[in-house]
């Protein structure tokens, strides 16, 4: 392809921009959450919240996860098709973790709360596979 200057780079460089561009703009955000909350040394509550992203988030990907999603397109149902592998991918990236110790009258109480700030993930869908990756 040639440009009418003969300037045929220009043209490839315009073409790979506009291929990038829309390829960025099929991958979804979402805004997910997680906590996890252990009483006296029993789960006393799990709750994992997924939310499509209202507006853009910034940042730049890393340790992509992906997941079998049979042609799916709805996260939360991708999720709990894989619900244990992308918790334990949840505590690699990091939870905040609280915790609550006490003892009366020779009684220990204990509360353990891990929290996974709501974080923003760009989500990839393929015919087979979605790909989950964090924003930094």
């Amino acid at each position: 392809m040639r440009s009418r200057n003969g300037n045929h780079y220009f043209s490839h460089r315009l073409c790979s921009i506009i291929l990038l561009y829309s390829l960025s703009l099929s991958a979804s955000e979402y805004l997910i959450s997680y906590r996890y909350v252990v009483k006296d040394a029993s789960l006393y509550n799990e709750s994992l919240m997924i939310s499509h992203a209202m507006k853009k988030c910034s940042g730049t990907s890393y340790e992509p996860l992906q997941l079998e999603s049979n042609g799916s397109k709805n996260l939360s149902k991708i999720i709990s098709l894989n619900y244990e592998i992308f918790i334990d991918y949840i505590h690699k990236l990091g939870l905040d973790v609280q915790h609550n110790e006490e003892t009366i009258n020779a009684q220990n109480k204990s509360t353990t709360i891990l929290t996974l700030k709501t974080k923003c993930f760009k989500v990839d869908f393929n015919d087979n596979f979605a790909r989950i990756a964090p924003l930094k």
